[in-house]
């Protein structure tokens, strides 16, 4: 690593003015990307802001129809919240499938969501939910939030303080996971409130987490695996690398997509 400065925040508003303040500095919630990518010497700010001390930041609550998660709460904590499995038992089973119990009991919520990694969970949670993502200037719903790889929405300086996320009558999480990082290979998260259905697929597509209109039209049609039904994915504009062609994860949105629905009509 190259040297740098190290701050402890006590407060999300200490630290956005300090990285006002401080040029090229970064903040750092659970650290599973940046202190991995500062090791490989493919980042090297001069100041990290550590946002574990922001007590402000953490914490799950209900707030009339929608479950309010901060920024910093970790992974084990959404996974084990008795609210969360009440009101969205799928977002619960999700943080429990990131990982292995390290990764769970360090990382973040916010931290995953502001990273965008192309095969990461929590981003599909939080299209399929149309969750709306919170931080310190403004609220950004979910549908304009993810950009593309690794590229959301969020400007220079700009922290997630909160995640909002609207009660589904209906949803579930499946996914196909690499057997050692445990990221997705093709991971989706259906959800249903009122008459919508909503898709995400995450982990299969070259610009990042998307919806795919042609399975959210058929889900609100009818919300039922025979839903489906003669309706197949095309491989274009998908991911092939060496755990999965291009083909294999087309075919692996239609069976994810199939066992997530199952799932949330069980529940």
């Amino acid at each position: 690593m190259y040297a740098f400065t190290y701050h402890r925040p006590e407060t999300a508003r200490k630290a956005t003015n300090l990285v006002a303040k401080v040029e090229d500095a970064k903040f750092l919630a659970g650290g599973m990307t940046l202190l991995p990518t500062m090791k490989q010497r493919l980042a090297a700010p001069t100041a990290l802001i550590d946002l574990s001390t922001a007590e402000d930041m953490r914490g799950i609550e209900l707030k009339g129809r929608n479950v309010v998660i901060g920024a910093m709460t970790r992974h084990f904590d959404v996974a084990n919240s008795a609210l969360v499995k009440e009101k969205i038992p799928a977002l619960a089973d999700l943080a429990s499938m990131i990982g292995d119990p390290a990764v769970r009991h360090r990382g973040t919520i916010g931290g995953s969501v502001a990273n965008n990694d192309p095969a990461a969970d929590y981003p599909s949670a939080c299209l399929a939910l149309n969750a709306t993502i919170i931080t310190n200037k403004r609220k950004i719903p979910a549908d304009e939030f993810f950009v593309g790889l690794f590229e959301t929405a969020l400007e220079e300086g700009e922290l997630i303080v909160k995640i909002s996320f609207p009660i589904p009558s209906k949803a579930a999480y499946e996914k196909f996971r690499n057997p050692a990082s445990r990221y997705a290979i093709v991971g989706v998260f259906v959800a249903k409130k009122g008459s919508e259905a909503r898709v995400a697929v995450t982990g299969a597509g070259s610009g990042g987490v998307f919806r795919p209109n042609r399975l959210e039209a058929a889900l609100t049609a009818k919300f039922h695996p025979k839903g489906l039904d003669g309706l197949s994915f095309p491989a274009e504009g998908l991911n092939t690398d060496i755990h999965a062609d291009a083909e294999y994860r087309a075919h692996l949105i239609m069976v994810m997509t199939r066992r997530a629905v199952a799932k949330a009509l069980a529940k």
